[in-house]
C-alpha cells in the first residue's frame, strides 16, 4: 500500500472514496460539513433519513455526491464526541479499511487524521493512521495456491493508495515525519506476523537464523548465530537439553543494533524461539496442538522489532537474543526427573517438560551479562497460566525493577499494546524447591505464571530485567486465527523512549 501527505479540501481531493467521519446522534465532523455544504445539504439528508446515526464501527458509502470530484464517499461512525479518544479514533480507521476491502475504490484519500483526538498530535494521529490501516488490510496468503483468476482479483480488492489529508499546511512536515514512524512499525509488525503464521515444517529454528541474517544484511547490524557446539562449550546444558529431541539444530541468534553512543550500555531484548512445542514427553493434548507453532512469537516479536528500528535508524544500542529450537519427543528427549546444568552453573529439575520455554531463557538470559546491560527484557509464550490470569488483552509483565516495570507499562499505554504489572515476592521462590537439584522447573498449578518468572529471576540477579509473558496476546484462535505483531508496539515505544532520554 501506498501513503502520502495531503493538505487539500476534501470536495477538490480526485480519488475513489473520500473518508470522512460522523460522530454519534448525526453530528457532522469539520471534514463532512465542508461536504455537505458543497453538495446542497446532501449529507444532512442523508443522515435525516435514518441510514446513519455516527455509533461507532458503523459505515455508509455514497456515490456521486454532488459537488464532490471523488467518486465514492464513506461515512464512518465516530461514536459519542466527548467519548472520542485513541481507541475510538483506531476503531474508525479499522472500520473504514474494512468496508472498502472487497469494493472497488482502490484510491481512498482519508480526513479522519484531521479530527481532534485529546493530548494527540498531527505526527502521532498519522503514525496512528498508517500503523492501524496496514494492520487492518494483511492478510497471510504467502503459501497459499491461487486457484483461479477469481481468487487473484479478489486479493487485489482494497485501499492500494491512501491520502492522508492534514489539516494545515504547517502540519505537513510533522505529518510525513509521523507516516515514516509509522510505517516502520507497520513492517515489524507484519514481519513478526508473517514469522508466527507460517507453518512449522516452514519457520524452523535454522529458518529464524537465516531470516535474521537477512535482516541484517539489509539493515546493517550484525548477526551471529552459534551453533550446537559452541553452545556445549558455552555450557548451555539447560537450551541444549530442550532441542535434544528434535532432528533440528538448535541455533542461538545474536544481533546487535548499535546505534548509540559507543559508551552507552545496551538494552537487551531476548525472545523465546520454540518453532513448535508438543510439550515432550509430557506430551501436551491433541487439540489445538498446531497452534503451539505460535511459541516462537517471542523471537518473532523481537526480529519485528529490530526490522522496525532498523527501519528508524534509532539512536541506541540494542542487542538481541535468540535461543530457537523445537521440543519434540524421542528416544533422546529429556524425561521428566532429568537433572539439567544451566550455563550459569545452577541445576534444575525437569519436573515437567512442556515447561521448556524457561529452560532456552535461563540459558540467554545468563549470556546477556556480557553485554553489561542497562536493561534485559525477556519475551515468551510462557504459560497457560498467565492467559487463564489476563486473557486475551494485556501481556503480563513481571521485573526486578519497578522503574523499569514503569517504563515499559507507560510504553505499553502509549502504543494501545498494555500490559499489567503482576506480583514476583519472594513468596513465591519457595515453591520452586527441588529435593535434587537447585531448583525445580515448575512450582505447581498455583501461581503458574508467577513461578515461571520466579524461575527466570533466579537467572536474571546481575541486572535489571523485566519478563513479558505473552502467551494470550501473541496471536489470535478461532475465525481470525493468526498472529497480532504483539508485543512490537510496546518493545518500539519502550526503545524510542530510551533513545529520546539518551539525548538530553
Amino acid at each position: 500500500m501506498e501513503f502520502s501527505i495531503k493538505n487539500d479540501n476534501p470536495e477538490k481531493l480526485l480519488s475513489d472514496c473520500v473518508i470522512i467521519g460522523v460522530y454519534e446522534s448525526q453530528k457532522l465532523s469539520n471534514a463532512a460539513l465542508a461536504l455537505d455544504n458543497v453538495s446542497g445539504g446532501y449529507l444532512s439528508n442523508i443522515l435525516k433519513r435514518g441510514d446513519m446515526d455516527g455509533k461507532a464501527d458503523t459505515t455508509l458509502m455514497l456515490h456521486n455526491v454532488p459537488g464532490v470530484a471523488s467518486e465514492r464517499m464513506l461515512l464512518v461512525g465516530l461514536g459519542k464526541e466527548s467519548e472520542f479518544s485513541e481507541k475510538q479514533y483506531c476503531k474508525a480507521i479499522r472500520a473504514s479499511v474494512k468496508a472498502l476491502s472487497n469494493g472497488g475504490a482502490s484510491k481512498a484519500a482519508t480526513f479522519l487524521a484531521e479530527l481532534p483526538v485529546k493530548q494527540l498530535s498531527a505526527k502521532r494521529k498519522v503514525a496512528l493512521m498508517a500503523e492501524t490501516t496496514l494492520d487492518a488490510a494483511y492478510r497471510f496468503d504467502a503459501i497459499k495456491r491461487k486457484k483461479d483468476e477469481s481468487k487473484k482479483e479478489e486479493a487485489k480488492k482494497g485501499i492500494a493508495t491512501l491520502y492522508i489529508n492534514v489539516t494545515l499546511a504547517s502540519e505537513v512536515k510533522e505529518a510525513k515525519a509521523g507516516l515514516a514512524d509509522g510505517l516502520a512499525l507497520a513492517s515489524g509488525v507484519s514481519f513478526a506476523k508473517d514469522l508466527g503464521n507460517l507453518p512449522p515444517n516452514v519457520c524452523t529454528p535454522t529458518y529464524l537464523a537465516e531470516q535474521a541474517q537477512t535482516l541484517g544484511k539489509k539493515h546493517d547490524f550484525k548477526v551471529k548465530i552459534l551453533e550446537r557446539e559452541e553452545l556445549k562449550k558455552l555450557g548451555m546444558g539447560s537450551f541444549l537439553a530442550v532441542s535434544q529431541g528434535s532432528e533440528e539444530p538448535p541455533k542461538f541468534i545474536i544481533m546487535q543494533h548499535l546505534k548509540g553512543k559507543k559508551d552507552q550500555k545496551p538494552v537487551v531484548l531476548v525472545g523465546k524461539g520454540i518453532t513448535f512445542d508438543t510439550g515432550g514427553i509430557s506430551l501436551k493434548p491433541g487439540a489445538e496442538m498446531d497452534e503451539m507453532k505460535y511459541d516462537m512469537c517471542g523471537a518473532a516479536s523481537v526480529l519485528g522489532t529490530f526490522k522496525t528500528i532498523s527501519e528508524m535508524d534509532l539512536a541506541l544500542n540494542v542487542i538481541g537474543i535468540i535461543p530457537t529450537c523445537e521440543n519434540m519427543p524421542d528416544g533422546r528427549a529429556t524425561r521428566p526427573g532429568d537433572v539439567l546444568t544451566s550455563m550459569s552453573g545452577l541445576t534444575i529439575e525437569v519436573l515437567n517438560t512442556d515447561a521448556e520455554g524457561r529452560l532456552i531463557l535461563c540459558d540467554a538470559l545468563t549470556y546477556a551479562e556480557r553485554f553489561e546491560p542497562s536493561a534485559v527484557v525477556d519475551v515468551a509464550t510462557l504459560t497457560g497460566a498467565c492467559v487463564i490470569a489476563l486473557g486475551h488483552h494485556a501481556t503480563g509483565l513481571f521485573s526486578n525493577n519497578d522503574d523499569l516495570a514503569n517504563e515499559l507499562l507507560k510504553a505499553g499505554e502509549a502504543s494501545l499494546d498494555r500490559a499489567w504489572h503482576m506480583p514476583m515476592w519472594d513468596d513465591y521462590q519457595p515453591l520452586l524447591d527441588s529435593n535434587f537439584a537447585d531448583i525445580a522447573n515448575i512450582g505447581g498449578r498455583a501461581a503458574g505464571s508467577i513461578t515461571a518468572a520466579c524461575f527466570l529471576s533466579r537467572f536474571a540477579k546481575k541486572y535489571d530485567w523485566a519478563h513479558l509473558d505473552i502467551a494470550g496476546t501473541a496471536w489470535k484462535s478461532g475465525k481470525e486465527k493468526g498472529g497480532t505483531g504483539r508485543p512490537v508496539p510496546l518493545l518500539t515505544e519502550f526503545l524510542v523512549n530510551r533513545a529520546n532520554s539518551s539525548k538530553k
